[in-house]
């Protein structure tokens, strides 16, 4: 009998991750309008949920986005990223938001964090504006990937113009 509870114990799944996931748009232009933010955030919020995380936090700039998930490893993260890419590319498009095509640029960075780190990391996000006030979005991306000692080359970063 014991064997049996043990191996249901076993048997289950239990994770505590939270990712913030960064990526900008094709070309880093000034493509996602601020009049359509709000229904960009629930649309990104509905994707999530669909994958079976949870949106902790949602911000979009004219020229990328942070999103905050409490994650499930029962997708890879590139498959992840690439369906929400995907499925936002049509969802806008379909909008007609902007002239031409939008599309968002290849690659995009995530980075973990601890349960503790959890309202730290909300607020941080919901403060972009604030925060690119003063400092690039570039800035911003070369801080996370110091932060956490990623090794980079510049030129695979994404595309940067000046």
């Amino acid at each position: 009998m014991l064997k049996t509870s043990t191996l249901l114990i076993m048997a289950n799944t239990f994770s505590q991750i939270y990712l913030q996931f960064v990526f900008a748009v094709r070309h880093r232009q000034y493509l996602i309008p601020k009049e359509h933010k709000e229904e960009l955030h629930k649309y990104f919020t509905g994707l999530v949920k669909n994958r079976n995380a949870k949106m902790l936090a949602v911000n979009c700039m004219p020229d990328h986005i942070h999103l905050f998930v409490g994650f499930k490893p029962n997708v890879l993260i590139s498959d992840f990223v690439k369906e929400l890419k995907v499925e936002t590319n049509e969802f806008i498009n379909g909008k007609k938001w902007i002239k031409g095509k939008f599309n968002w640029q290849d690659g995009y960075g995530v980075f973990s964090y601890s349960h503790s780190h959890i309202d730290s990391v909300i607020k941080y996000i919901m403060n972009q504006e604030r925060r690119h006030k003063k400092v690039s979005f570039r800035q911003e991306y070369h801080e996370f990937l110091d932060k956490f000692q990623i090794p980079f080359e510049e030129k695979y970063l994404f595309e940067f113009f000046n």
